[in-house]
């Protein structure tokens, strides 16, 4: 492996986000469990240590603790808000529950530039989120800046190379947080811009064939920018031994199974077998309208699916791998295992293996990758811009989108209603701007005017969201006209809705979806 910087993951939701900073910076980055033994680390050439940020508290005993020898490597650290914490706490500071908190937007004052700081302004606006703070500075640190609450919010003992910071540099809101990673990424460690995503192709494509062999692999295609980017790698690496299964779950969007069957079937020239499995779906989830029940039974409903298409294929051939196109969010929002302190915030139907029975291993080649890096893999990997900017769909579709209890009815409604939203965000050269676009159904009734009778009818809700990466999200300042409209097609064209709402809620604290 060529050198590279170690993340350390003490359960923070950011944790790959830094990784993913760190290879914006075309260098190589690979997370850790934070216990990692240093000699792991020291064998694999590290170049740099990055603590990360968690949700524990090192005054808590039992609080997650890093190998104390990765102290004694001779390597640059940089410790972010828990790992600041961290740090300090173990080599002699001390650490003390903050009378302030700081959660959000705070202003760092630069006493002392240093490596990490160079080239920057003396004062940045950055991201606090944290409880605690350093009191009492360990011996060999200095405080290089300060916010108002926080005297040692940046740390640093420029002798062994060991920086610490109390606020997040990797999160968008945090001003010029991308330079002050790139500072400590080749003034302090001095690494190399020389990894690339031709280089993660490379690495995926050999991996996946020594994984596989002369087996076969199902994937789950859904027609979104992740299985797709995940068949096109797959396919790259192994031909044939790909098989890909649709499945119409009765939760789709409008003519999304007719659209998938042509692009992939007759375009790609995949092996693409559409499972019909709407009402199985809809009568599973009859009169449920708990989100989290939902989204476990469409999952458990989806390994079933697989299940029975996995007994038939492999009446045909040797399949020993289920493919799937999971993505690094996926995964930190479903966290919830012994030994990480991440806290779960919602469950992911394609995350957390597969049931004994189907006797498959899970193939996962996207699960280090956010999304703007799928997009960038999908287009070296030749695939179409509609494919590759396509918006993300959640993996339970329609059914986290309905919300309450599912009906047929509500579902068409919300069919309708979303199909509009998108041809105007076409029309008005806005669906490629935004990170997603797509209407909420609410089964809340309403009282509207249409002509000269009186209508009490269901409520739409707009949810048009900016990111960069769905771990934060800010609403979207579509122009009025464009909304005007979108309601004015809505109202009109659509039996069983007579109002239209705009979502104007960031994540966080909202979610970008309701459910």
């Amino acid at each position: 492996m060529p050198d590279h910087i170690a993340v350390l993951d003490f359960g923070s939701q950011y944790t790959q986000v830094i990784a993913r900073r760190i290879r914006e910076a075309n260098v190589l980055s690979r997370i850790y469990p934070y216990n990692t033994q240093a000699s792991v680390l020291k064998e694999a050439g590290v170049k740099g240590i990055i603590l990360s940020g968690g949700p524990s508290s090192v005054l808590i005993e039992g609080s997650p603790r890093p190998d104390a020898k990765v102290f004694d490597m001779g390597l640059p650290m940089l410790g972010i808000c828990y790992g600041e914490q961290l740090m300090a706490h173990m080599l002699g500071g001390r650490v003390g529950k903050s009378e302030e908190r700081e959660f959000g937007h705070g202003t760092l004052n630069i006493a002392i530039k240093g490596k990490l700081f160079e080239g920057l302004p003396a004062t940045l606006r950055v991201w606090n989120s944290h409880g605690d703070r350093i009191e009492e500075l360990p011996a060999g640190f200095e405080a290089v800046a300060s916010t108002e609450n926080s005297p040692y919010a940046t740390i640093q003992d420029a002798q062994r190379n060991f920086y610490g910071m109390q606020f997040h540099p990797e999160v968008a809101h945090s001003e010029m947080g991308t330079e002050v990673i790139a500072n400590f990424l080749f003034k302090i460690c001095g690494c190399e811009s020389d990894w690339s995503m031709a280089n993660y192709i490379e690495e995926s494509v050999q991996k996946i064939k020594n994984t596989v062999g002369d087996q076969r692999v199902i994937l789950g295609l859904s027609g979104g920018v992740d299985s797709s980017v995940a068949a096109a790698l797959i396919h790259k690496a192994i031909g044939k031994q790909l098989t890909c299964v649709f499945v119409d779950n009765g939760l789709l969007r409008l003519h999304e199974r007719e659209q998938v069957e042509k692009l992939y079937g007759d375009h790609f020239n995949l092996d693409v077998r559409v499972a019909d499995k709407g009402k199985f779906f809809l009568d599973r989830l009859a009169g449920v309208s708990d989100p989290e029940t939902k989204r476990k039974i469409i999952g458990n409903a989806f390994v079933e699916v697989f299940d029975e298409s996995v007994t038939e294929l492999k009446e045909h051939g040797n399949y020993a791998f289920l493919a799937q196109g999971t993505l690094y969010p996926d995964v930190i929002e479903s966290i919830a295992i012994d030994g990480n302190p991440a806290a779960l915030i919602k469950s992911h139907h394609n995350v957390g293996g597969l049931p004994e029975k189907m006797n498959l291993k899970l193939l996962e080649p996207l699960r280090e990758l956010f999304k703007d890096e799928v997009r960038e893999l999908g287009s070296q990997l030749g695939l179409p811009k509609e494919v590759v900017w396509r918006q993300p769909f959640p993996g339970p579709g329609l059914g986290v989108r309905v919300m309450g209890d599912i009906k047929e009815q509500d579902l068409v409604v919300l069919r309708k209603a979303d199909a509009i939203l998108q041809e105007e965000m076409m029309a008005a050269d806005l669906y490629y701007k935004v990170w997603q676009s797509f209407c909420v159904f609410l089964p809340v009734k309403t009282v509207g005017v249409m002509g000269d009778e009186r209508t009490y009818e269901n409520v739409i809700a707009l949810r048009i969201v900016e990111s960069l990466d769905a771990m934060t999200a800010d609403w979207a300042r579509v122009p009025y006209d464009v909304l005007r409209k979108v309601s004015s097609r809505i109202i009109n064209e659509v039996s069983g809705c007579n109002r239209v709402v705009l979502d104007i809620s960031s994540k966080p604290p909202s979610t970008i979806e309701w459910e």
